[in-house]
């Protein structure tokens, strides 16, 4: 299958040269294009890379038909609408690492350029003066510095604070205390008490709607006085109006600015008369080395989410931060289990799946949330539209359409790779589960109450019977006069001569009239053919 890509916003050439190498790659590579005209354009591709400059908005998306992936060749992606992206199951991918060391040593050329009033003696040199004198600055030896997030970018800036002498402390909820211990940082139990010990004080975190005004009046109120406020994340997370107010108190001795509320920052904005706040436009990615990473980054990953299917490195999908290539067999039996499932309820009458239950053996309960999206998807194919139905959006998809989703827990060792999925419908239940073992492809070792070992491929039968003589025969029989080739059939019995159930898996796709002919032959009373869809 051959993918059109769409490279924008002045991606770097390594990154391009990595798609181009591609065959089933058509690359179309254009300067920022005007949103009229991108809009006219998008339902061309099957992906996007860019940079800020292209805003990826709702109309674009929704206009988007063929796209699966949006590649931001930087770390923020508040120029995405992500809820959109997950709904329709586009994929969004961002490049979190490249610009790390970028943006961790602009944080110290601006912290030392304000605390060493660098801007103002060159500017005083160049115009002719001499102004030693009235230059005395601080170091930042002794200082303590405050970082709100110690992610990557925080924990760049705490390895380097420590070879200036500083005294590193940090806020983060979302940390383990390995972490503050590994990079040596104190950890702050709250905001404001790390407030009250910062001289510098630096945020890393996203723009989201808990960050939005993180830094406002009464976080600047708990600041230790005469203290650096720095922001080089994204403009909104610090109040411009509250830290305009702290400076002309002087309650804030200085600030450090990469990012603003509105970009680019125009006319005469109240920052441009304080003498000390250094003001730089957004230029914290902007080394040669950090858009060389950060574009082989975007790259590599919309790539390998295209070929292969990888979702790994997704901001909006289940598999974000999962290995997929061992995840893989366990989400496939998931999905197809569900799909077994969903189809053994509508040959029994029922309509409306109300809920999924995943069970999942000790080693995959970490990757529940992955498995109950391949789950979903595997109950909600053929309901909804299903190139839009993925493990992006398969759990909203479900929750919008009021299915409860739920991961049972405890109880459930059958093996430490198996997987369960329960569905209900009215008074109607069925559970279909099986093992995704490392080093055989997955099994469905049970349909209801039995036992069976079969391969969720290509097309199942599943037939329910009485347990007598000739039936496997006749059913045999009835296949090959249609044309159908079996390549597995197991049969399992809860008791001699009783009820049985067969799940036979066949090449291809079964004429329309075999179901008919399967049920009408005697002992067989139910046949349901299931036909997997995509993998999961």
């Amino acid at each position: 299958m051959s993918h059109r890509i769409l490279v924008t916003d002045d991606i770097d050439r390594e990154g391009v040269a990595l798609l181009r190498a591609v065959p089933a790659f058509e690359v179309d590579e254009l300067a920022t294009l005007p949103p009229a005209e991108l809009l006219e354009r998008i339902d061309q591709y099957d992906a996007i890379i860019g940079r800020s400059a292209t805003r990826i908005t709702e109309p674009l998306l929704r206009r988007a038909t063929r796209l699966k992936v949006v590649g931001r060749a930087g770390v923020g992606v508040d120029n995405i609408a992500m809820d959109v992206a997950t709904e329709l199951g586009i994929a969004v991918i961002n490049a979190p690492a490249g610009n790390t060391v970028a943006v961790a040593e602009l944080f110290f050329g601006g912290v030392i350029s304000l605390l060493r009033h660098l801007t103002r003696a060159d500017s005083s040199m160049h115009a002719g003066r001499w102004e030693r004198s009235e230059l005395l600055g601080t170091e930042l030896r002794g200082k303590t510095l405050g970082i709100v997030g110690l992610g990557r970018i925080g924990g760049e800036v705490s390895h380097r604070a420590h070879a200036f002498g500083m005294e590193v402390h940090a806020y983060d909820p979302y940390v383990s205390e390995e972490r503050f211990a590994a990079l040596r940082v104190r950890g702050a139990p709250t905001l404001d008490a790390l407030l009250a010990v910062a001289q510098v004080l630096t945020v890393h975190v996203p723009l989201t709607d808990e960050t939005t005004g993180m830094i406002g009046t009464r976080a600047l109120a708990h600041l230790r006085g005469g203290a650096v406020v720095v922001n080089m994340a994204r403009g909104g997370i610090v109040d411009d109006d509250a830290l305009r107010a702290a400076l002309d108190t002087g309650h804030v001795a200085g600030a450090v600015l990469d990012v603003y509320l509105r970009e680019p920052l125009v006319g005469d904005h109240p920052f441009r008369g304080h003498a000390n706040v250094v003001l730089t436009p957004h230029i914290g990615a902007s080394s040669a080395e950090a858009q060389h990473n950060v574009a082989v980054d975007a790259c590599e990953a919309v790539r390998d989410a295209l070929l292969h299917g990888d979702l790994s490195r997704t901001l909006n999908g289940a598999l974000a931060g999962e290995d997929a290539v061992t995840l893989a067999p366990a989400l496939l039996l998931a999905r197809r289990a569900a799909a077994v499932a969903r189809a053994l309820l509508a040959e029994r009458g029922a309509t409306a799946i109300e809920s999924v239950t995943l069970k999942t053996g000790d080693d995959l309960t970490a990757s529940a949330g992955a498995l109950m999206a391949a789950a979903a998807a595997g109950t909600l194919e053929g309901v909804v539209e299903s190139d839009r139905l993925n493990l992006i959006n398969a759990r909203a998809l479900a929750t919008a359409r009021g299915l409860v989703l739920a991961h049972g827990a405890g109880g459930f060792a059958p093996h430490s790779r198996a997987v369960e999925v329960r569905l209900v419908a009215g008074a109607q239940s069925m559970r279909v589960g099986g093992v995704a073992a490392l080093d055989m492809p997955p099994r469905l070792t049970r349909i209801g109450d039995f036992h069976v070992d079969v391969a969720p491929r290509g097309t199942l039968l599943v037939l329910t019977n009485h347990d007598v003589p000739g039936v496997i025969g006749r059913v045999g029989t009835a296949l090959a006069e249609a044309g159908v080739n079996i390549a597995e059939y197991h049969q399992a019995r809860l008791a001699a001569g009783g009820d049985a159930l067969a799940v036979v898996t066949i090449d291809g796709v079964p004429p329309a009239h075999v179901r008919g002919t399967l049920t009408a032959l005697r002992d067989v009373r139910s046949a349901t053919v299931v036909k997997f869809g995509g993998d999961a």
